[in-house]
Order: C-alpha cells, then structure tokens, then sequence
C-alpha cells in the first residue's frame, strides 16, 4: 500500500508570477502527496542548481519543462515501486540519478518537488500531521515567526539596500498572540507611512516597500508602529534584518545606493552601531558570502550580542556548515529545502548544526506557493523560529494559517518557543 505507483509533475506559477513546478506522488493504496517548489531572487552562489530552461519564447526564458521532464521522464520510472515510507532511500536515490555535485542534471526545483511529495504522500498514509510523521514527538513547540515588514534589496524597487526589516515577537506565550502583535504592529505601519505621504505598496514577502531617506528611517517608522500598537520594542518586540549584503557587495567594499562605501571593518562598525543604538537580536547575512575575514570580524564583535544567521554563507547544506564552522563563521543557519533539495539533506544539516549549539531558522524563499510545507518542518524540527514573510500575501499567510491550525490540533500541548529561542542573546540584550 506504501509503494510508488505514479510520480508526476506539471508546471506552475510562484508567487512573481514566474514558473515552478508541482509534483504528484502516488501511492498503491491510492494516497496521493502534492507538494510545489518555491524559488528565490538573491541566492548564494553554492545552494542547489535550479534549473530553468533558458527558452527566450516562453517566460522569460524562466520555464521550468525540462526540469517538468526530468520528474516525469527520468526520475518517476525509476521510483516506481519504491516505498514511500524510506525517505531517506529515496532521497539518496534521488542524488544518485542527478549524479552532479549541485544538482545540476535533473534540477533542485525537480529533485525537492519529488522529495516533498513522498514525505507528504506517506504522512498521509499513515493518518498523521505532516509535522508528526516529519517528527514523531510529544513536546512539540511553535516557532517565533520573523515578519518581514519592510522590504528592500532584491525584494523591492525602491532605494533600500537591506533586504528585510523583520519584527520578532518574543514577548507571548503562544504562536497565536505573538501573529497577533505581528498584525496589529504591521498595520500600524502600513497607516504611518500612508500619513508620512509614502508608498504602502508592497515587495516580494509581503513587506512594505517605500522610498526613504536613509536605512536609519526605517529603524524609526518601525519602532513607531511598535509604539503605537501597544508594545515596547526591546520586551515584547525585537527587530531582525536580512542584509542580504552579498547584493551591494562590489570589489572588497559595501557600496549602497546612497554612493556611501564601506571596507569590511567599516561595514562591521555600521553594523555594531545599529545593534547598540535599536533593539536588534539577529542579523543574517550581515556580511558577503565570499568575506570570510569579514565574517570573522563581525562574529567576534556581535556574536555574543545577537544572532548571526548564515543564508548565502551555508546555503542550508551540510558540506558547507562544516567548512564555515571551521573557520568560526557566524552562529546561527537558515535552512532552506530547496538550496539542498532533498528533505533527507535539509535534516542532515540541522542535526550538524544543533551538534555545534547553532540555532536554525526555517524559511520560505521570496518566489513562494501556498505549500505550507515550511510551517510543519519548524514544528518537526524545533526550530524554534520561522521566516514567511508579512502577514500579507496568500503564500505567506498560508504558513501562518497553518502554524495556527497545528497549534489548534495541539491544544494544551503546544508550546510557543518565545524568548527561549533567543535566550543566549536576550541576557546579554537586557
């Protein structure tokens, strides 16, 4: 009943607007796994191939066919009749078709579908939540969710250079109220910039994407939105920023749109001024994923203050953690699925990770779909954090709906991580 009968996929549309794929899983029993691939705008220069066809007629040359082709042509007639139920075999199996070190052959985007749909067809057949079947468990916790309220960089055309101004609502006791103060906070400066005569449209992951006259003013439009929704910036709120700084990231130096022009230890000193002057408790990113001495510099400067979150630097995959924990690179990683491509990868990095005490934070990419896969990997995994963006956008508040609906099937049982997934930077914070 757990063997593969059927594996196909079909291109769609992400959340630009710009195509994917879905793969179906189908099992003996009947049971059938659905799962579609996100993708992302900046990316890191080792996460996994994602393939697109190039075809300048259709799309944009962003057609995904070939990688369609692959799951349908290559990889579905050798799984069939495989079990659903080892996922770690079909995963290995997976990478041995690809046979390429980045997944170049048969695609990122085509080897995740595949992996996600089995996981989800087998977590179907055996008539538990995804989250449960990822993680059979009794002490399962919500993660703080990272709203990214205020978009720049590559998730915006406006003039600024950082990527994400995220609030993090540490200071609740369950996954729904901190969402709530996430909204409310959110929409408070959605009426600020209006007021302010800014623009209130919004960037890829649902923030705000305004001009402005300095980075600094955005720090201030939020703080304010804090302030006037009923909540105190540094107790119940903290703010994050995705830098993203590998895209400002030109000859040795951070050059900003502003034609200002930092050397990696000017860079560093910006960046530990911020930290001192507003209550931030992770930065990811923060330096280029070439800058090793750079990265050095700031780890040793604020790695005890705040967390320092490796996106671009590891690209979730387990080889490259290795290598940065050799060096003392930064002390946190995002993990996302499809910069490794297989669910059996994603986890093999989050077990290093969690062996070095580096806390992990789940994400979505900023080409998203409403799978909310994401939401019951962070649950299964413990991650304690998660990124979906705003509390705007369907893709985005899909994850959110879910977190919500699995903290409803836990009851009494759930736990909200809150301050603890903060705790070795908040006593330092305080």
């Amino acid at each position: 009943m757990t063997s593969i009968t059927d594996i196909s996929a079909i291109e769609i549309l992400d959340s630009r607007g710009n195509p994917t794929l879905e793969v179906r899983c189908t099992l003996a029993g009947g049971v059938i796994g659905v799962a579609s691939v996100p993708s992302g705008a900046s990316t890191g220069m080792k996460e996994a191939v994602e393939l697109r066809d190039k075809d300048c007629s259709r799309y944009n040359a962003k057609g995904v066919l070939n990688a369609v082709a692959n799951v349908n042509n290559i990889i579905a007639p050798n799984l069939v009749g495989c079990n659903a139920l080892l996922q770690q075999e079909i995963d290995k199996l997976l990478l041995q078709l690809d046979s390429s070190a980045s997944l170049a052959s048969l695609g990122s985007n085509a080897v995740l579908g595949v992996s996600l749909a089995v996981a989800k067809a087998a977590a179907i057949y055996n008539r538990v939540e995804l989250y449960n079947y990822l993680s059979p468990a009794t002490d399962y916790v919500l993660p703080v969710p990272l709203l990214n309220i205020l978009n720049g960089g590559a998730h915006a055309q406006n003039n600024i250079d950082i990527q994400e101004f995220m609030i993090v609502p540490l200071g609740f006791t369950s996954f729904r109220e901190a969402l709530r103060a996430g909204c409310e906070i959110y929409h408070k400066l959605k009426d600020i910039l209006h007021d302010s005569g800014l623009a209130t449209t919004v960037g890829d992951e649902g923030g705000f994407a305004p001009n402005l006259q300095s980075l600094e003013q955005a720090f201030v439009y939020i703080l304010e939105a804090i302030e006037q929704a009923g909540y105190t910036a540094g107790e119940d709120i903290f703010l994050a920023l995705d830098v993203a700084a590998s895209e400002f990231y030109r000859n040795q130096k951070y050059v900003l749109s502003s034609g200002d022009s930092y050397n990696s230890e000017q860079w560093v000193s910006y960046l530990e001024k911020l930290v001192n002057k507003y209550p931030i408790i992770s930065i990811e990113d923060g330096l280029a994923e070439d800058d090793y001495d750079g990265w050095k510099l700031l780890t040793k400067s604020l790695g005890k203050k705040v967390q320092l979150v490796g996106d671009d630097l590891f690209v979730s995959q387990e080889k490259v953690l290795a290598a940065g924990l050799k060096k003392g690179l930064a002390n946190s990683i995002l993990i996302k699925p499809n910069q490794v491509g297989t669910l059996t990868g994603a986890n093999e990095t989050i077990k290093l990770a969690a062996k070095h005490n580096y806390n992990h934070i789940i994400s979505h990419r900023s080409g998203e779909t409403i799978d909310t896969f994401i939401a019951d990997f962070a649950v299964a995994t413990s991650a304690g954090q998660i990124k979906t963006g705003a509390p705007c956008r369907s893709e985005r508040v899909a994850k959110y709906n879910r977190l919500l609906q699995i903290e409803n099937i836990l009851a009494s049982t759930a736990k909200f991580a809150g301050k603890s997934a903060f705790n070795k930077y908040l006593s330092v914070v305080l």
